[in-house]
Parts: C-alpha cells; sequence; structure tokens
C-alpha cells in the first residue's frame, strides 16, 4: 500500500493486452496491479503481467477459496476483496500472503481486527459515504489503514490520498487509452503522493 499512491484496478478481457498494458503502468510508476477476477482472462493475465519487471500483480474482486486458489497458482502477490468473510479471509491470512478486504461499515472492520488485520479496503468507497464517513470509520479504528476504491477518480484522489489513515487509492481511470496515454495517466498518478 505504500509502494504506489494509486493502484490501477483492471478489468482484463483480452490476455494479449495484459503485458502492455502493465509495461505502460510501470514504465509511469505504477507497479502495484490489481486484475480483478472480473472476466474469464483474469488468470491468463496475472501470468501475462507477472513477467514484466518491477510489476507487483495482485488479484481482486476474489469471493470464494477456489478463486484464491487458482490466482495463486497464476503467481498473485497480493489479494483484494469486495467484502469480508470469515470463509474466504482465514486460509488467506494462515498463508501469509498480503490480503486487502473490502469494508463498508463498522462490523466489517471489527470482523477484520478479529481476524489480525488492519489494513483494508474502503469500498464501495463514494456510494458509503465518501470521504466524511471513511474520516468516521477511522475516529474509533485509529489503528487502520485504508484503501478507498469504488468512485475514486484523478480529481478527488488527493482529497482521499491527504487523509491520513488513507495509504493509497484504488481507480480504473488510469487504464484507458493508448499505451502512451495509459504511461502518462500513470505518471501523474505516481505523483500525487509526491
Amino acid at each position: 500500500m505504500l509502494t504506489s499512491a494509486v493502484i490501477p484496478v483492471l478489468v482484463i478481457d483480452d490476455a494479449a493486452t495484459a503485458k502492455p498494458l502493465a509495461e505502460a503502468l510501470v514504465a509511469g510508476g505504477l507497479k502495484v496491479l490489481e486484475v480483478t477476477m472480473r472476466t474469464p482472462a483474469a488468470l491468463d493475465a496475472i501470468r501475462e503481467m507477472k513477467q514484466v519487471p518491477g510489476a507487483i500483480v495482485g488479484a481482486g474482486t476474489v469471493v470464494n477459496t477456489d478463486q484464491f486458489e487458482q490466482v495463486m497458482e497464476a503467481g498473485a502477490e497480493f489479494i483484494v476483496s469486495p467484502g469480508l468473510t470469515e470463509r474466504l479471509a482465514r486460509p488467506i491470512v494462515d498463508s501469509g500472503v498480503p490480503f486487502l478486504p473490502g469494508i463498508a461499515n463498522a462490523g466489517d472492520i471489527m470482523r477484520g481486527l478479529d481476524l489480525g488485520l488492519t489494513h483494508f479496503k474502503f469500498f464501495p468507497a463514494e456510494t458509503s459515504g465518501g470521504l466524511k464517513a471513511l474520516k468516521s470509520l477511522a475516529a474509533p479504528f485509529y489503528q487502520c489503514k485504508f484503501c478507498p476504491t469504488g468512485g475514486i477518480t484523478e480529481a478527488t484522489a488527493p482529497e482521499w490520498l491527504a487523509f491520513d489513515p488513507v495509504l493509497c487509492v484504488g481507480g480504473s481511470w488510469v487504464t484507458g487509452g493508448t499505451m502512451a496515454e495509459v504511461e502518462a495517466k500513470a505518471r501523474a498518478a505516481a505523483g500525487l503522493r509526491a
């Protein structure tokens, strides 16, 4: 979470596009790449992106233990889930792989703390009350750090990143256009924490 100010949230429909996309993002300074498990190409995309020097490739939208096993076999270096259940979290926590589970309320955070977790994805960030809601949640859970995702834009990212418990944000705005445009967007996003 401290490696990049912005973690690109990637929905890959064609694995052939994965490596060039990863190369452009890494060249722009965004090394941590979250490949969502939303398409049939996701596992192959993880494998392709892992070939890019400097890329730290993880799997997002992991919702069950079968997917967890599949993404680990594909070489995922971290796991992101949209929510937090003990059934999914326990084997991930036990494996030692970095895990960023989604939370949207105090009960979710308390469940995570019970599992020994202190770093969470605040999701869906904008529709869950935005920065105002996260500030309210973060107050009693002072030991926690967050990566808001869901509705974060290039324009709103700096405000989120200015809040101390936010270590990074997740977003898809850096992924559109030509590879030169993606690299330029990545460079701008990487500079948000400077």
